[in-house]
């Protein structure tokens, strides 16, 4: 029986890590989830991640590889869409919404600053479906960090767990959602996800590697943390500074663990993400009982021991909780699409800093009305 309100919307995701697109499909009415629909994930070429790469840190405004990168991705994102519903015998006319985050390239929120790549315009066009675009742009004009944005997706699935709760994404950065037992949300990024460990697997793997990133945990199984290197990278102010804090994906700069085996490098890397968890928690207002994790950092199994050896609540990936652990940044944008086109809020003071609760994105439909 269909529920009044509920639109279809797909979301879709380029997250820190820069993998790929991860592309789901969710049912909402922006407040509540009736239910998961297919996910799946376009995996860029390395020769895409390159070029990528190189815009980071580029106003895209001026520079021309910026917005030749930004044309691509736009391309590789109606590519995502195209095979999801191709895949799973979906029509685009089943959409509702498409909610585009498109890629970060420039995030400084204490300048004001946040960028996004990507045409929402040109991807409407190319599938055929009105897509929501720009999500940030709003909450950092009114005061906010403009990240992190997922918290009120969070905040949806955990209507019926026991709380309070943390969930944590474990992408290129790592935040944490905290929900009160009355539903009150605190949001903050923690520190570095997986984006250290993986460049630094990148640029200090041997050739015969097939992925830049430590699969299975295996090199930081096989190394030892470097305690003086760690403690070098934890000596930053940021992690004793009061939320609302957001990250860029390069605001720490591995230089301490430069020279350390590619083992004893990735066993300091992967110690740095769970010591900042950890420092987390002392600014939270009050412990979990319980860690959700999210995010590809949660198939590492030396990253989840090292949390769960630090965390004093159980540690548990999102699948522990029916979730799709893969694909909830997508899904997250999904209902903030839906949210969006219903003007309700998509950033709040605890989530982003921002003044009030506030709406965001933009709206392209596909004959450019």
């Amino acid at each position: 029986m269909a529920v009044e309100g509920v639109k279809a919307a797909v979301g879709l995701m380029s997250g820190t890590s820069m993998d790929g697109i991860d592309a789901a499909v969710v049912n909402t009415d922006g407040e509540r989830v009736f239910g998961f629909g297919p996910a799946q994930t376009l995996v860029y070429d390395d020769g895409f991640r390159d070029r990528l790469r190189a815009v980071l840190g580029v106003d895209p405004d001026d520079s021309d590889e910026s917005q030749a990168v930004a044309e691509e991705l736009t391309h590789l994102h109606a590519e995502a869409v195209k095979r999801l519903l191709g895949d799973n015998d979906l029509k685009a006319d089943a959409i509702d919404a498409i909610g585009f985050h498109g890629h970060t390239v420039i995030h400084k929120p204490d300048r004001g600053i946040t960028r996004q790549i990507g045409d929402g315009a040109l991807l409407a066009r190319e599938t055929g479906i009105p897509v929501v675009s720009d999500f940030r742009a709003a909450d950092v004009a009114g005061g906010g960090q403009g990240a992190p944005l997922a918290p009120l997706y969070h905040a949806a699935l955990t209507r019926n767990l026991d709380k309070p709760l943390a969930v944590l994404n474990l992408g290129g950065v790592a935040n944490v959602t905290w929900i009160s037992p009355d539903g009150g949300l605190v949001a903050f990024d923690s520190g570095p996800g997986n984006a250290l460990i993986d460049d630094w697997v990148r640029e200090n793997g041997e050739g015969d590697m097939d992925t830049p990133m430590d699969k299975d945990g295996r090199l930081a199984h096989a190394g030892a943390v470097i305690e003086d290197a760690l403690a070098e990278l934890l000596d930053d102010p940021y992690f004793a500074r009061a939320y609302p804090k957001s990250l860029d994906r390069g605001a720490f700069d591995p230089a301490p663990v430069k020279g350390l085996s590619l083992a004893d490098g990735a066993a300091t890397l992967t110690a740095f993400t769970a010591r900042t968890v950890e420092k987390a928690v002392h600014i939270l207002p009050a412990p979990p009982n319980r860690w959700l994790v999210c995010g590809g950092g949660r198939r590492n199994p030396a990253l989840m021991a090292a949390l769960r050896g630090l965390l004093l609540q159980p540690v548990e990936p999102a699948e522990m909780a029916g979730w799709q652990g893969d694909a909830l940044e997508a899904q997250a944008f999904a209902y903030l699409a839906v949210r969006s086109l219903k003007g309700l809020p998509l950033s709040l003071p605890g989530t982003t800093g921002v003044t009030q609760p506030t709406t965001g994105g933009v709206l392209h439909r596909p004959d450019g009305s």
